[in-house]
C-alpha cells in the first residue's frame, strides 16, 4: 500500500471510528524505513527536541525555522527564527543561510550561540540580537578548540597546531614540515578515552597540545579507487608486537608565545592519556600507563617548567589498567579531585587531595558509574549516570539494563536516585546545577524529555513521543537471563519473534553478536535496543537472538577481562550457551542457525563457523579481524599482550589457520578503505581458504571505512538479508 493511500485508508477509518490497527497487518516496514541512511528512516524515529540543550539556565531547542527557549515550568517561546538571522547576517554583508545551523554554547552563563557558515565562525547574542563575534576561517583548518576562558580558537592546520584570536590574528603555534609528525591531533589510536588532542587551559592563557612522532612506524597502505588512477593514501598502523608511536606534550603560553615541552621522560613507547588541568592553571595532570598496560601512574607537570612534580598514585592489574576519564576537579576546593576507576571491580569514584590521598571512596557496589555529569555549584554534590537503581545501591548484582542518574554528598557519602523511572536516562545539568534536562526511554517509552530540579522531585516534561510504529503490526521482543558456560554468571538474552509464531512450524534462527569489550547489545531502553534489522528479519520470518556474553560492557572489569589472552574462547562458550537455550524452544529449526555479526561481532562470527561448524549454517561477517597479529597494538596488546609473551593465545585465535573447517556458506563483507580492521584480514583469510579448499563468497563496500553509512548502510543490510533468503 502506497503511503497516499493509506493516508487516504487511516482518514476514512478514523472517520467511521475503525481502530488503525485493523490494517496493520497490511503494511510492512522496509529497510529504507528501519536502517539509517533510509530515505524514510527519519519518519521512524522517535520525535525529540532538535539540539536540545542549556544556554546558562534556560533550555533550548530547534523547532523548523525557530530556536525556542525557555525556563523549567514555563512553556517555551520563540528565542531566534531563521529570518532574523538571515536579517542581521545579509546587514553585514555576509552570506545567509538555507536552514538553522548546528549550535553550540560559546561561554555558558551567557546567552550566545555559536554556528559555523561558509567559512566563518558567528556568536550570536540572543539577547541583543547582535553578531558578537566572527572568526573568518579556512577550509583546510581542522579539529577546532574553543577556550571560555578568553574567546581563542585553536586548530590544526594540516599537522600543525595554529590559534585564531577573536581579533582574527593567526598564530602558528608549531612548524612541522617532515612527514609522520602530527600535533594537536588525538593519538593512541583513539584509545583511553582520548577524542581530541588540544586542551586549553581554564583562563585560556596557555594550550596543551600533543605532538606525537610516527616516522618510526611502519606505513600501511590504503588505496583511493575515486581518481582516475588509483590514489595510494598509506597512513601509519602499529600492528601489535611492532615499533609503536611516541608521543609528549607542548604547552603553548599566549603571553610568551614560547612552548613547554613537558619532561615525561622513558621509556618514549608508553600512553599518556587523560590530560587535564588544574584549576589555577599551573599544573597539568596526565594518567600514564606503560606499554604492556598494566601499570598506570597519574603525575603531575609543572605547566611553565614542564618538569615533573609527583607521582600522586599508581593503578595495577593482572590483566589490563584502562584509564579512561581525566581528573575532575572540586568547585571550591582546588586541593581535591575526582578519579574514577575499575580499581575494586568496577568503575567507581574516588575523592583524592592534591598530594595523592586517597580521602574516600565514594562509591561502591556492583555496578558501575557510567558518567560523570558535574558539580553542584558549592560543590557539594557529584551527579553521575550509573546502572544502578533506586535501591540497587547495596545490592550484590544488577543486570545493567537500565541507566539512572544519581547523585552523591561528598562530605556524607549519601546516595540519592535523581531518574527513579526504569529505562536508559541521558541527563545533562544546567549552568547553576539546579535543573537537569532528562531525556529517556524504556521498552514501551520511545522517548520522553523531563526538565527535573536537581534538588527536589519536581519535573516538567517537554516531550513524550508517540510509537512511530503504532499503526503497524510489531515483532515480539522477548528479554530474560541464562546462564553463562561457567554455570554461574546470569547474561541477559533478547529475541525478537515474528508476531504471530504458526503452531508446529519451526523457524530459522539468526544470532546477532558482539560479544567484545565496550559495547553492549541489550538494554532497558525503546524496544530493548532493538536494531531495525532484527525488526525487518523477524518481519520476514525469521527469529534473531542476541547474547549479551561474559566480555561484552557494562558489568564490571571480571566479566569484562574474561577475554584476557585468549580472545574468542568464552565469548563463544556463552553464545553456544543461548545456542542451548534455541535448540530447548519447540519452535527453533535446529537445521536453520545463523550467525551474523559486525565489528568485534565479525571476528566472533567467523570464529563461530569454523569451531562449531554442525551448528552454524549461514554467517555474515563484517571485515573481521582475522589475525590479531595484524591488528594495532594499543587494543590488540590490551587484551591479548605482546605477541612475544602469549604467542599461543595469538595461535588459538588466528582463524587462517583454521580456514578449511569451513562447511557452511559464509559471506565475509570488508571496506576497501577501513582503517581499524584493514584490508589484509579477509584478504588474509581467502587466500588461507582457497589454500584449503573450502569457499566462503564475498563482498568489497568501496571507498567505506571501518562501517558502511550513509545512503549505502540500507543496501549493505540488503545484501546480507538476501544471503540469509538465499542459503538459511
Amino acid at each position: 500500500m502506497t503511503t497516499k493511500w493509506y493516508k487516504l485508508v487511516l482518514f476514512l477509518l478514523v472517520v467511521f471510528g475503525i481502530p488503525e490497527g485493523m490494517i496493520a497487518q497490511e503494511k510492512k516496514l522496509t529497510l529504507q524505513d528501519l536502517i539509517p541512511g533510509g530515505k524514510t528512516y527519519n519518519r521512524f524515529v522517535p520525535r525529540t527536541l532538535r539540539q536540545l540543550q542549556w544556554c546558562g539556565d534556560r533550555y533550548l531547542y530547534v523547532k523548523g525555522d525557530s530556536v525556542m527557549t525557555g525556563i523549567p515550568g514555563k512553556k517555551g517561546e520563540t528565542a531566534c527564527t531563521l529570518t532574523q538571522l538571515n536579517n542581521i547576517l545579509s546587514a553585514a554583508g555576509k552570506d545567509t543561510l538555507a536552514a538553522l545551523p548546528v549550535f553550540s554554547v560559546p561561554f555558558q552563563g551567557q546567552s550566545q550561540l555559536a554556528f559555523t557558515h561558509k567559512q566563518h565562525r558567528y556568536h550570536y547574542n540572543l539577547s541583543t540580537r547582535q553578531i558578537t563575534a566572527d572568526y573568518v576561517l579556512d577550509n583546510k583548518w581542522s579539529n577546532y578548540e574553543f577556550s571560555s576562558g578568553n574567546g581563542y580558537l585553536a586548530f590544526t592546520d594540516g599537522n600543525n597546531v595554529c590559534i585564531l584570536a577573536p581579533d582574527n590574528q593567526l598564530t602558528y603555534v608549531t612548524q612541522e614540515t617532515e612527514a609522520g609528525i602530527v600535533c594537536e591531533q588525538a593519538v593512541h589510536q583513539r584509545e583511553f578515552g582520548i577524542t581530541k588532542g588540544l586542551f586549553w587551559s581554564p583562563s585560556g592563557d596557555a594550550l596543551a597540545f600533543y605532538r606525537m612522532d610516527e616516522r618510526m612506524v611502519t606505513d600501511y597502505p590504503l588505496v583511493d579507487i575515486s581518481a582516475r588512477c588509483a590514489v595510494a593514501e598509506p597512513f601509519k598502523y602499529p600492528m601489535a608486537g611492532m615499533k609503536s608511536h611516541e608521543v609528549t606534550v607542548g604547552v603553548y603560553h599566549l603571553l610568551t608565545g614560547e612552548t613547554t615541552w613537558l619532561k615525561t621522560g622513558l621509556p618514549k613507547e608508553k600512553y599518556l592519556t587523560n590530560i587535564a588541568w588544574s584549576p589555577d592553571g599551573k599544573a597539568i595532570y596526565i594518567a600514564e600507563l606503560n606499554r604492556d598496560q598494566n601499570e598506570m601512574q597519574l603525575v603531575r607537570y609543572d605547566a611553565v617548567t614542564g618538569n615533573k612534580e609527583i607521582n600522586l598514585f599508581s593503578e595495577s592489574s593482572a590483566t589490563y589498567v584502562e584509564p579512561q576519564y581525566p581528573v575532575l576537579f572540586v568547585p571550591g576546593k582546588e586541593h581535591q579531585f575526582i578519579w574514577q576507576s575499575q580499581r575494586d571491580g568496577y568503575n567507581h569514584l574516588y575523592l583524592y587531595n592534591t598530594d595523592g590521598q586517597l580521602l574516600k571512596q565514594l562509591i561502591a557496589g556492583s555496578w558501575i558509574v557510567e558518567e560523570v555529569l558535574g558539580f553542584d555549584k558549592k560543590g557539594e554534590y557529584l551527579f553521575f549516570l550509573s546502572t544502578a537503581s533506586a535501591g540497587e545501591e547495596n545490592q550484590k548484582s544488577t543486570t545493567a539494563m537500565d541507566t539512572y542518574a544519581w547523585k552523591v554528598n561528598l562530605k556524607s557519602g549519601n546516595l540519592s536516585c535523581m531518574t527513579p523511572e526504569p529505562g536508559v536516562h541521558q541527563s545533562v545539568l544546567s549552568f547553576s546545577d539546579d535543573y537537569m534536562l532528562d531525556t529517556y526511554s524504556s521498552p514501551d517509552i520511545p522517548r520522553r524529555i523531563d526538565v527535573r530540579s536537581a534538588k527536589s522531585e519536581k519535573k516538567y516534561n517537554l516531550l513524550t513521543a508517540k510509537d512511530p510504529f503504532r499503526t503497524y503490526e510489531m515483532p515480539r521482543i522477548e528479554v530474560g537471563t541464562l546462564k553463562a558456560a561457567d554455570g554461574i554468571t546470569p547474561l541477559n538474552y533478547r529475541m525478537v519473534k515474528p508476531a504471530v509464531l504458526e503452531e508446529n512450524k519451526k523457524y530459522p534462527v539468526i544470532i546477532y553478536v558482539y560479544g567484545g569489550p565496550h559495547a553492549q547489545l541489550i538494554n532497558g531502553g525503546w524496544q530493548y535496543g532493538t536494531r531495525g534489522w532484527d525488526i525487518y528479519m523477524a518481519q520476514k520470518g525469521y527469529i534473531v537472538f542476541t547474547v549479551d556474553g561474559r566480555g561484552s560492557a557494562n558489568r564490571g572489569h571480571a566479566f569484562e577481562s574474561v577475554i584476557f589472552r585468549n580472545l574468542g574462547e568464552n565469548e563463544m562458550a556463552d553464545q553456544m550457551k543461548g545456542v542451548e537455550y534455541l535448540l530447548s524452544l519447540p519452535y527453533v529449526d535446529a537445521d536453520r542457525i545463523g550467525v551474523h555479526g559486525w565489528s568485534y561481532g565479525r571476528f566472533m562470527t567467523t570464529n563461530l563457523m569454523l569451531t562449531y561448524p554442525d551448528v552454524f549454517k549461514v554467517g555474515v561477517a563484517g571485515g573481521p579481524v582475522i589475525d590479531w597479529n595484524w591488528y594495532e597494538i594499543m587494543y590488540g596488546e590490551r587484551y591479548m599482550n605482546h605477541p612475544k609473551d602469549n604467542p599461543e593465545g595469538y595461535k588459538k585465535s588466528n582463524l587462517k589457520l583454521r580456514a578449511g573447517q569451513l562447511k557452511g556458506r559464509l559471506l565475509l563483507i570488508h571496506g576497501d578503505m577501513d582503517p581499524v580492521v584493514v584490508w589484509q584480514h579477509s584478504l588474509g583469510f581467502l587466500k588461507a581458504c582457497v589454500d584449503a579448499g573450502t569457499f566462503p563468497d564475498y563482498f568489497v563496500y568501496p571507498g567505506h571505512k571501518h562501517n558502511v553509512t550513509g545512503k549505502d548502510r540500507p543496501h549493505l543490510h540488503e545484501k546480507i538479508t538476501r544471503y540469509f533468503e538465499d542459503y538459511l
